[in-house]
């Protein structure tokens, strides 16, 4: 049966998935890029770049995961870019260039739908003023019998969670105080009762959390 996903989710110490702040120039505010570092140096991440270098360790083994399955996601508008309020015409296409690496339909929340933008790679932005469970029906009919991955932002993760609708999340834990920022835990005290946790340190200095649904 088909799963709702959340893959290498990043976390500060103090539970904000971004700083303070976003801007083009600051995609993730004040936190900079300190709660991501870990994942630059995987196999995984250089081969988004093109390249065939890369850590293989464990840090790799989780991000790899990332895809595997994956038929469609669903975004916040915050994730696909810093913009707010109505668009503009100012030519955004996302943050990853001309060819994303999510190679699905892509549903962005946002309460200020416009056309679909269709990407190289087979990826296509489609823009939904819609609830949590409205957007799911609408991406898990485009899946084609595949998971779904919850993309983020922290907003879109804790909506979904809320409305008890992931099944796996994979959570990053960096050694960084952030202070203040968009928090995910905030509203969710007891979300351990609906799942069940591991945790794995890595020789990078992170711990990577998998919560997963109970029978």
């Amino acid at each position: 049966m088909p799963r709702v996903r959340v893959h290498n989710f990043f976390l500060s110490l103090d539970g904000f998935g971004t700083g303070e702040g976003q801007s083009l120039e600051a995609p993730f505010g004040h936190a900079g890029m300190g709660l991501q570092s870990w994942f630059f140096g995987t196999r995984t991440f250089r081969a988004m770049q093109g390249r065939s270098d890369g850590s293989a360790g464990i840090d790799d083994r989780f991000a790899a995961s990332w895809g595997v399955g994956i038929g469609a996601e669903i975004m916040g508008r915050h994730k696909f870019g810093p913009q707010r309020g109505p668009w503009t015409d100012d030519g955004w296409r996302g943050w990853w260039g001309e060819e994303p690496p999510f190679h699905t339909p892509v549903f962005v929340l946002t309460h200020h739908p416009r056309p679909p933008i269709e990407m190289e790679g087979g990826t296509t932005f489609h823009f939904l003023d819609a609830t949590p469970q409205e957007a799911l029906a609408v991406a898990t009919e485009a899946a084609g019998g595949l998971d779904v991955r919850i993309g983020g932002g922290v907003q879109t993760v804790r909506e979904f969670l809320a409305a008890d609708l992931v099944d796996e999340l994979h959570a990053v834990v960096a050694p960084v105080v952030l202070g203040r920022g968009e928090r995910l835990w905030d509203g969710l005290e007891g979300l351990e009762e609906r799942f069940t946790i591991e945790s794995t340190s890595s020789p990078s200095g992170v711990t990577h959390l998998l919560l997963q649904r109970k029978a």
